[in-house]
């Protein structure tokens, strides 16, 4: 399902579960991969069904600092039945930053789960304050 971005990546370097030398969350790209995926399963079928002509992508680094996640097209809301081909709307997941803020496992997964839904809200057309918004809800009904 994610396809791996190259950029930034050093191939040489094959991490433990937790790197002492950075005291911080570390993972093989392959893991985090299966992170994403399990993340973006985890998005009920209904939205998931209306995802069209969108790619998940996974790369080490953001290009700004803080950036855990970018969705970058057009939002679905934007859109109209009588456009013609378009490019994919791409989401991106930055591996290196979700790393760098957990500090377990699970605080990893659950952060990564919180990027994809938060990247998926941006492609139905939410801008940034409706998802601030409707991530506070979410988190309630848990």
């Amino acid at each position: 399902m994610a396809c791996r971005g190259e950029v930034g990546r050093d191939p040489r370097r094959r991490p433990g579960p937790f790197d002492r030398q950075y005291h911080q969350l570390s993972m093989g790209p392959e893991e985090f991969d299966v992170l994403v995926e399990r993340a973006f399963k985890k998005i009920p079928r209904r939205f998931r069904r209306r995802l069209a002509n969108v790619v998940l992508v996974v790369e080490q680094e953001p290009p700004r600092p803080n950036l855990l996640g970018l969705y970058q097209g057009r939002p679905l809301t934007h859109r109209s039945v009588s456009e013609g081909f378009a490019l994919p709307d791409k989401i991106t997941i930055y591996q290196g930053p979700h790393e760098r803020t957990a500090r377990t496992s699970s605080q990893l997964e659950q952060l990564v789960e919180e990027t994809v839904w938060h990247e998926i809200a941006h492609y139905f057309g939410l801008d940034e304050r409706e998802v601030r918004r409707a991530e506070i809800r979410r988190r309630h009904l848990r």
